[in-house]
């Protein structure tokens, strides 16, 4: 029996990456678009694309039972110029048009398309309400990129395929991911909690994570938004005291002032500045149960 092919855009990121490994010791074979010439390997090929130009190897997505869409520009790599972050939201709404394009015309009938996007739906704002994946988007630029992404989503669930929506929490992850950035400073005992402190933190492991997108491959019922972080009610103050505990010693630095985040990262800042609690109730619900459940321990393994 033919082997079952999953494509991966965005797949040489840091989720994509950790997905492959899933995907191929599932048993299925892995494709992945990317922009520049790779060398295929064991089970997983490599397709070129290029979004600016709306470019495709039409190929990967003809061979494709399954396409995962994680391709967009960080969010979180430079400052939100005007520029900017018309690149975040083309990068993700123009990719999934390029898709698109080659699915409605060649009439190919994929098993489901299941797309990455973000808890920055609900907006960055603070505020002690519960995110449900029935919470309107926020009208930020968060909330609006998020529900663009999202609406461009629609478009293929109107070819009468089924569509998966993964809003996604902070990702932590062994040397990726934010933790990256943050493990350096807090190892030399340079860590400290951001402006108040009390902005929630809603996250997930990576493990976790690729579990979810593993789970909306097998079931079926599985469409629509879900949101994937874990509800624990961490603020960046508590995210800080326990990362700091696991290098040995208590945070012994102030807070970050607000004001100094954002003369350095300008809009920017908002991201490490606020942060809503969300709900996973709805993912629950489909019988996935995460195995990350206490920070302590994910962040551990992350070391």
């Amino acid at each position: 029996m033919m082997k079952k092919n999953v494509l991966i855009s965005g797949g040489s990121g840091f989720v994509g990456r950790h997905l492959t490994t899933l995907l191929l010791a599932k048993g299925f074979t892995v494709s992945i678009l990317s922009r520049s010439e790779k060398q295929n390997k064991e089970n997983i090929f490599y397709y070129k694309w290029d979004v600016a130009k709306q470019f495709i190897e039409e190929e990967a997505v003809l061979k494709a039972d399954y396409i995962i869409h994680l391709a967009g520009e960080n969010i979180g790599e430079k400052r939100w110029t005007a520029k900017r972050k018309a690149a975040i939201i083309d990068s993700r709404e123009q990719s999934t048009l390029l898709l698109y394009s080659v699915i409605k015309k060649s009439n190919k009938q994929l098993d489901a398309f299941i797309s990455a996007s973000a808890i920055g739906y609900y907006g960055a704002i603070n505020g002690q309400e519960i995110c449900t994946e029935t919470t309107p988007p926020e009208n930020d630029f968060l909330g609006y990129a998020c529900q663009k992404w999202e609406d461009s989503i629609d478009f293929i669930e109107n070819l009468n395929i089924r569509t998966v929506k993964i809003r996604t929490g902070l990702v932590l992850g062994e040397n990726d991911g934010f933790l990256k950035k943050l493990i350096p400073l807090f190892k030399y005992r340079l860590g400290a909690a951001l402006g108040t402190g009390q902005q929630y933190m809603p996250w997930i492991h990576i493990d976790d994570l690729c579990e979810i997108y593993w789970q909306a491959i097998q079931k079926n019922e599985m469409s629509g938004p879900y949101n994937a972080a874990i509800n624990d009610n961490t603020t960046n103050e508590i995210f800080s005291k326990t990362l700091a505990q696991l290098f040995g010693y208590h945070i012994w630095l102030p807070n970050v002032p607000a004001f100094i985040l954002e003369t350095a990262l300008g809009e920017m800042s908002k991201i490490v500045l606020t942060g809503r609690r969300v709900s996973s109730d709805k993912i629950e619900q489909t019988g996935f149960k995460f195995k990350y459940t206490i920070l302590k321990e994910a962040l551990k393994d992350c070391i």
